[in-house]
């Protein structure tokens, strides 16, 4: 049985809100190379062919399920045990290549990376990580082969993003088997096959394999969605379901950290599929604003189109940039990669939401009809801000968790009196001396190409500057912090700014190592116009710590809320 992983381990984010920079972790860039890299461009070959001339995602809309010919199909290419041992059937790549393949689904379809992403990134990747020998080898085989389809059974009627606080409960029996009541929704795949369940018990969280068709589980009705309709989202219910001993996932009071790393695991597919979703949109922005005329010249002769073609090029390079140095920590093992997994979902699923917005708004009125591949596109992509774990709630995930990390590092200052400022100096010496040293030095980036100097230096002097605003937060709210929203949401947005800059700089440098400077200055060019982009968003989010309209927004809110609405009419 694989234990749960408790040790602790270094995070690049943590260290960005200590004023550091841990190069080691993020330096070199990891890209893949030998027969992981060769494995993964086959297989990669293999689902662009497929999903390119075989998949319909009209007709999967249409009939609301991708298509169990699809996923025989998918199957017998290897497709759906990509992480899996090759022992189990599957074709064990690392998390980049996995990664890598799921690109491909985003690019075909957004129902179908999810109905991928359900399957593999959260369905299996609990018995993957936590599975004994036996677990292994009864169920993986079926699952890679695409004989049965996995799910991920969190989320409850009354527990969305508060997923500690789950109602389902496991009650352990005299023989060792768990008696399971409660319910569940919006869950994925949830009428399939094979079910990781999450709940409580008198021991703790637990999690378990519960079979599709066990005595007292019920499926449906089904959900009826805006977008993804050709993924089955159901409401699961359990009466009294029996659960042999042996399909407990780890320990009983291991449930909640199962879940947790496995969301951490499954985030980083997200952000590539919806990396692949924005080359579709781009490719189908300038295939239209080539070929579509106005004002007797191409559409993509004008500044503005121009403006929003190189926008999305510049946010596809960073989003990939990011992910792939996160599934690089994965592939690493040496780093805890939970705030850069959570960092990399939200500026993916915004910046997608943004890019489709961008394409759109470059077809006009044609990518208003229903048919059209970006109305399809409109409807699916809005979910992903939301799906595992609302980018408001991983927001306040990483801020807090970086908060923390400086708040074990920071004297204790609530024993430090102001009215005894003597006593405080033998405290704060060694601290004051260290924060002169850092305005002095800031920390930098080790190792990357010397061109990138002035991207270097910018994210020192950021880095620098996220130290010194949490610590100004954490002073002066003290615990009250975790009640401070909006300045949680601005310290993440700023970490997630420069640990974007930093994945660029990591990846251009890496090129430019590999292919020399002349061969890649066009993408040196779109790495700086990406860290610049991303600079200026982080210098917004640390003037607005400062230079905010916080007071009015709490007073407005809490009139509309007490109003119940508008009021002020002419």
């Amino acid at each position: 049985m694989a234990a749960v992983d408790r040790a602790q381990k270094p995070s690049f984010t943590k260290s960005l809100f200590l004023g550091q920079v841990a190069s080691e972790l993020v330096m070199p860039y990891p890209l893949q190379r030998g027969e992981d890299k060769a494995n993964t461009d086959r297989l990669a070959g293999l689902a662009r062919d497929y999903l390119t001339t075989t998949y319909d995602p009209v007709k999967a809309e249409a009939d609301r399920w991708v298509g169990d010919d699809t996923i025989r199909d998918l199957g017998e290419l290897g497709l759906l045990g990509l992480f899996v041992d090759k022992k189990y059937g599957g074709q064990g790549l690392s998390q980049s290549g996995y990664c890598r393949i799921m690109e491909e689904f985003g690019r075909a379809d957004g129902t179908l990376s999810v109905v991928m992403g359900v399957h593999q990134s959260i369905g299996t990747k609990p018995l993957f990580l936590y599975g004994t020998d036996e677990q292994k080898e009864r169920w993986l085989p079926d699952l890679a082969a695409g004989r049965k389809l996995a799910a991920f059974v969190l989320t409850e009627p009354n527990v969305g993003s508060d997923a500690y606080n789950l109602e389902t409960w496991a009650e352990r029996q005299s023989d060792g088997s768990w008696i399971l009541n409660g319910q569940k929704r919006w869950i994925g795949n949830g009428d399939r096959d094979v079910l990781t369940v999450f709940a409580r018990s008198d021991l703790g969280h637990v999690a378990f394999i519960v079979e599709g068709g066990s005595e007292g589980l019920e499926t449906g009705p089904r959900f009826d969605t805006v977008g993804l309709r050709a993924n089955r989202l159901q409401r699961i219910r359990f009466n009294n379901v029996r659960v042999p001993a042996e399909n407990l996932l780890g320990e009983p009071g291991d449930g909640f950290r199962i879940a947790m790393n496995t969301l951490n695991n499954g985030r980083m597919s997200m952000g590539t599929s919806i990396a692949g979703g924005m080359k579709t949109f781009l490719r189908q922005s300038i295939e239209h604003t080539s070929t579509r005329r106005q004002f007797d010249r191409e559409l993509i002769d004008f500044e503005m189109v121009e403006d929003k073609i190189a926008w999305m090029q510049t946010q596809i390079y960073g989003i990939e940039s990011m992910s792939y140095l996160t599934t690089g920590l994965v592939d690493g093992g040496q780093a805890d990669f939970a705030l850069e997994s959570a960092m990399t979902k939200v500026l993916a699923s915004d910046t997608g939401w943004y890019a489709l917005n961008r394409a759109f708004q470059l077809h006009g009125g044609t990518a208003f009809m229903s048919e059209h591949p970006l109305s399809r596109a409109l409807r699916d992509f809005r979910i992903f801000p939301i799906f595992e774990g609302a980018n408001d709630v991983m927001r306040a995930f990483t801020a807090l968790n970086g908060i923390k990390a400086l708040s074990e590092h920071l004297p204790d200052v609530k024993s430090i009196s102001i009215g005894d400022p003597a006593k405080a100096i033998g405290v704060l010496a060694p601290y004051v001396r260290e924060r002169v040293g850092m305005r002095l030095r800031p920390d930098r980036l080790e190792g990357a190409h010397a061109s990138l100097s002035k991207q270097v230096g910018q994210i020192a002097e950021q880095t620098a500057r996220l130290r010194s605003s949490a610590e100004a937060a954490l002073r002066k709210y003290g615990s009250k912090v975790q009640e401070k929203q909006l300045v949680q949401k601005r310290l993440a947005d700023a970490a997630a700014g420069i640990y974007s800059q930093v994945a660029a700089v990591s990846r251009i440098s890496a090129v430019i190592d590999r292919d020399g400077a002349i061969a890649s200055e066009p993408e040196r060019a779109l790495a700086i116009n990406f860290c610049n982009s991303q600079a200026r968003v982080v210098g917004r989010a640390f003037r607005s710590l400062e230079i905010n309209d916080d007071k009015h927004t709490h007073q407005i809110g809490r009139a509309a809320r007490s109003a119940g609405g508008y009021t002020f009419d002419l």
